[in-house]
């Protein structure tokens, strides 16, 4: 059966209201009868078969119409029918039964009309009290305080009143940032955890130096029960000392009688209690189960951004490096690990041992700090005199091969890169069972969650492209970001887009076979992508709250710092100066930390050319302000004009700092076009610039290989001549340059610039095209538009956009093999076809993919590593299947393969079991609660999933804000995931008033804008769009 058939019956499977409801847009007529509803209720625990499956989002029962009727387990939809703005009540009156108790009666007429004279004198009794009153208020004398109108408005304010501490005195402090008053040198750390009553206590020791006078101590502690404090000043005694602590803002303080001399040191003793962290930040209790089954609890950190103040009281910001020395106190059959070597191991009186690591060779930031008590198997190896180990459980011991001789040979070309050797003794490489982040750049202890880091001898190389990008990138992260960190988090990008850039060069250089390329192409585009909305961020900008600080962790800090790296390296002549930039860069700050405009100073004083470019006025206007230019050609003669805009989805009255940028336009031309040598650069720093080309010149091509972050439109007779190239000879251009094409047309399609027919147009040479990145991104980009037409119940589109894809994609599916491919790229292009062609229910693709299932299951067959989604996600379709596949979920040791299983459970179209999922992984019990942001996001391409995800995550937010820090990239992931496929006016509505609801729990959150800005761009483009599709498809 063709599951997106017109006639298919599979969605008949789902209440009817599900699918109508949703999509009704109309203005309700009706008051709103929910406006004291109470929050959702919690989901039940649900097992898999249990049969509760209509998502709140599309039920019928209001409070107020038929209340009498409803049962308990009903009175919980108000809240969802007034979210979807109570458009399914936009009933006539003359449809209501007379004795409806809406129904508008006329008034009793008990009163007579009153005379003329007395309502004017009424109304001129209003308008005189209306008068004075609207002068009081803006009188210019007074300005209105609690405590009436007593100062004049030329007055300095009211004082600002400071916070109060939890024992009711006056907290010292009022700003998020930490005074520069003291500085910390050095720490020491004793740490003793509990694993049977899940808490720890520490002592901490802070040897400080006095910067400026000063009668305060502040820094940061949070969840921590501060049982004594003592304070030393130079050759003083010791002295106990009183800490207060402001919680909202994590912060502690000791306040002193008599100042602090600048130039003194100091030393405060702080010792503490608190509990093992149950989320994923702070030192955080964790457990896997072994292979016997036995349940093992370990412990570990997760510092960045501002956590390592949830372990020990600190200075907990980037600028405030320090050396520390580290001890934890141990059970025997524990170890531990932290950023240094061990130094020593010391039996205690109380059975305990006491592990000390050396203290630490370099100053480190807080965030940057690690320690884990686990039991935990190394294998290593010297390199470079440095000792580098990969730890794992016992039992997955033999996956951690590749990871060890991957970052063995990274770390070699990392040093010889940069000119600066690793700095320390060590490095480990940990996987950890239960670890929310990729990884984490800890300096001399990275941590990785184990599908980042652990990979079978047998496993495909697209698989191993992952683990080795994820080792580039940490490993690059001990010279950005360990070495030289940036001063605050609106610079992130140093760290993260370096590191970043880094990851895909030196794996190009070092393992060509991964063929990363293709990869960080991709990244671009949908760095791109977000750059586009007007909710976008400069790559730095300002940041003044935790949640802030949260969201820089994104794709403008990774992935667009990395393109315009990029960029900027492709537009400078030669090939070293660059790599002599950066090495002046960490030579020059080495230790010390950053902005922005140090990177660009470092480039710019290595440029030995006759034309020295100033790299910091160049590179200004793509951090300083968001987005990026859409760069429109126009021909005449001879004569090329280039003219730039600010390429915005959504249009305003926003101001920009600046509405151009210096742009290195790299272009080639139908006379040479593929060679390196082809390629010509011009630069655009005005709003237009003119360049010259022989008028033979039969079409131009800007932006090669999409090394230059902006998007080209070439006019109607500009595009005309490309489509008309590419029908001919479709190797004429680069597969960079092809794939840059579609992501292009996508995007001026999307901003209203070209008609999708146009789109169509360019998409008909796709018959023959092979290569990868083209493929994957045309079908990316249709895939996209055919989950919104499937979402909004367009069904003889959906079966014509199934029809088009399978026409123009269908030859090169069947040409697909299911056996070992070798290549990457293959490998890619394969798994990008084969998931298409059964995600449309193509019958070759799903019957193949269920007989290579059936061996598997039987042990006859092992699938290879990049078939094994598709083939998950057709059997999860099956009740015996998805149930085979849970029962292999549960007992799965090597962890990729156990991650697509999960997928493939979440592809399924049983809605009782979708909800069973969500439970489950939230709950963190079979599903680690790390997967919950990949459960969502795989539940949301689904039709029968997504509004259930969605009710779930309004239902469960206040738990979901509790496991992930409010902003964080998981947060970010579920909010996208569960709203970027809504596309109406209901559905804008009631995502509007869900988050608008949450106030300081979540309401100011950019990801929150994004969200609401693609719905309504969404809306947009199907309301322009879906006449040209029905008339073209």
């Amino acid at each position: 059966m063709d599951l997106f058939d017109s006639n298919s019956t599979e969605h008949a499977n789902l209440p009817r209201n599900m699918i109508e409801n949703s999509m009704f847009e109309e203005e309700p007529d009706v008051v709103d009868l929910a406006k004291d509803s109470t929050a959702f209720p919690a989901f039940p625990s649900l097992d898999p078969d249990e049969v509760s499956y209509e998502p709140r989002s599309s039920r019928l029962l209001v409070r107020g119409l038929g209340e009498n009727d409803m049962d308990e387990d009903e009175e919980d939809c108000e809240s969802s029918a007034r979210l979807l703005g109570m458009s399914f009540m936009n009933r006539s009156s003359a449809h209501r039964s007379n004795s409806s108790p809406y129904t508008r009666q006329p008034p009793p007429r008990s009163c007579s009309r009153p005379s003329a004279r007395t309502m004017v004198v009424c109304v001129l009794f209003l308008v005189i009290v209306a008068s004075m009153t609207m002068v009081l208020y803006f009188l210019p004398g007074c300005t209105f305080t609690k405590a009436g109108c007593r100062k004049p408005n030329n007055t300095a304010p009211a004082e600002q009143i400071s916070p109060i501490s939890t024992n009711g005195e006056l907290f010292p402090w009022t700003q998020l940032r930490l005074p520069r008053s003291i500085r910390p040198l050095s720490y020491e750390l004793t740490l003793t955890p509990d694993f049977d009553s899940m808490t720890f206590t520490g002592i901490t020791v802070i040897n400080m130096s006095v910067f400026h006078n000063t009668k305060i101590i502040v820094l940061h502690g949070a969840n921590l029960n501060i049982t004594k404090a003592t304070f030393k000043l130079d050759g003083d005694p010791i002295r106990d000392v009183t800490v207060l602590e402001y919680k909202p803002k994590q912060q502690i303080a000791v306040k002193f009688t008599e100042e602090l001399k600048a130039g003194q040191r100091c030393v405060l003793t702080l010792s503490y209690s608190a509990n093992l962290s149950h989320t994923y930040d702070g030192f955080y209790n964790s457990s896997y189960t072994d292979k016997d089954g036995n349940k093992q609890v370990l412990a570990a950190t997760q510092f960045e951004p501002l956590s390592a103040r949830k372990a020990f009281p600190c200075f907990d910001e980037p600028a405030f490096k320090a050396t520390f020395l580290i001890k934890i106190n141990r059970k025997q059959n524990y170890m531990t690990l932290s950023n240094m070597p061990k130094a020593e191991s010391t039996p205690l009186s109380n059975g305990l041992v006491q592990d000390e690591f050396e203290k630490s060779s370099v100053n480190m930031s807080t965030y940057l700090v690690a320690f884990i008590v686990a039991n935990f198997t190394p294998i290593s190896r010297n390199v470079s005199e440095t000792m580098v180990s990969v730890y794992a459980v016992p039992e997955k011991k033999e996956h951690a091969n590749y990871a060890l001789e991957t970052a063995s040979k990274l770390l070699k070309f990392y040093n010889n890169f940069f000119d600066i050797n690793y700095p320390l003794k060590k490095l480990d490489l940990v996987a950890i069972p239960d670890f929310l982040a990729g990884a984490m750049e800890n300096w001399g202890l990275i941590t990785f969650r184990e599908t980042t880091l652990l990979v079978r001898k047998e496993s495909s190389l697209l698989e191993k492209q992952v683990v080795a990008s994820v080792i580039a990138h940490e490993l690059a992260h001990q010279w950005f970001g360990n070495l030289v960190t940036m001063s605050w988090w609106n610079d992130l990008w140093l760290n993260e887009g370096f590191a970043t850039y880094m990851q895909y060069m030196s794996l190009q250089i070092e393992l060509p076979e991964l063929d990363i390329g293709n990869l960080f192409l991709a990244v671009r585009f949908r760095a791109m992508d977000k750059d586009a909305l007007n909710s976008s961020h400069a790559v730095s900008t300002e940041v003044n709250t935790p949640e802030q600080v949260e969201e820089m962790f994104d794709s403008v800090s990774y992935e667009k710092g990395a393109s315009i790296l990029l960029m900027l390296n492709a537009s400078l002549p030669g090939n070293q100066q660059f790599r002599k930039g950066i090495i002046n860069y960490l030579n020059q700050f080495n230790g010390s930390n950053t902005v922005t405009d140090d990177l660009w100073n470092s480039l710019t004083q290595v440029d030995v050319s006759p034309h020295q470019q100033n790299i910091l006025e160049m590179m200004s206007s793509w951090t300083s302000q968001k987005g990026f230019p859409l760069v429109t050609v126009s021909r005449k003669g001879d004569q090329v004009t280039l003219t730039q805009e600010h390429f915005l989805l959504t249009s305003d009255n926003t101001t920009y700092t600046s509405s151009l940028w210096n742009i290195p336009v790299t272009y080639v031309n139908d006379s040479c076009s593929l060679a390196p040598e082809c390629r010509q650069l011009f630069t655009l720093k005005t709003k237009s610039g003119t360049l010259k080309l022989p008028e033979s010149v039969k079409w131009l091509k800007l932006n090669y290989r999409n090394t230059g972050f902006y998007i080209v439109h070439y006019g109607e007779e500009g595009w005309a001549a490309l489509i008309d190239a590419l029908s001919t000879n479709v190797s004429v251009l680069t597969h960079e340059d092809r794939a840059s094409l579609i992501h292009n047309i996508f995007a001026l399609s999307r901003l209203g610039r070209v008609s999708f027919h146009q789109v169509l147009n360019l998409l008909n040479y796709m018959h023959s095209e092979t290569e990868t990145t083209p493929v994957k991104e045309a079908l990316l980009q249709l895939n996209n538009i055919y989950r919104l037409l499937d979402k909004r119940q367009e069904s003889g589109l959906v079966a014509r956009m199934r029809a088009y894809i399978l026409g123009q994609f269908g030859s090169l599916m069947e040409n697909q093999t299911w056996s070992e491919e070798e290549s990457v790229s293959k490998q890619e292009l394969r798994s990008t076809l084969l998931e298409t062609a059964c995600g449309l229910n193509e019958e070759n693709c799903t019957q193949k993919a269920r007989s290579l299932f059936k061996q598997y299951v039987n042990g006859t067959l092992r699938i290879p590593g990049d078939l094994q989604q598709v083939v998950f996600t057709v059997a999860s379709q099956s009740d015996k299947d998805w149930t085979n596949l849970l029962n292999m979920y549960k007992y799965a040791i090597y962890d990729s393969e156990k991650r697509k299983i999960l997928q493939g459970l979440a592809s399924t179209q049983d809605t009782r079991r979708i909800v069973w999922l969500l439970k489950a992984a939230l709950n963190g019990d079979i599903i680690n609660t790390q997967e919950l942001p990949l459960v969502i996001s795989t539940v949301c391409k689904g039709f029968a999933g997504y509004l259930f995800a969605w009710d779930f995550i309004q239902v469960n937010w206040d738990r979901l804000i509790e496991k992930f820090r409010m902003g964080s990239f998981a947060i970010q992931t579920i909010i996208k995931s569960a709203t970027s496929q809504f596309s109406t006016q209901a559905h804008f509505e009631q995502v509007q008033a869900f988050f608008s609801s949450l106030k300081e729990r979540g309401s100011q959150m950019r990801s929150v804008q994004e969200a609401l800005e693609t719905i309504r761009l969404n809306q947009l483009w199907m309301d322009k769009n879906l006449p040209t599709l029905r008339k073209w498809l």
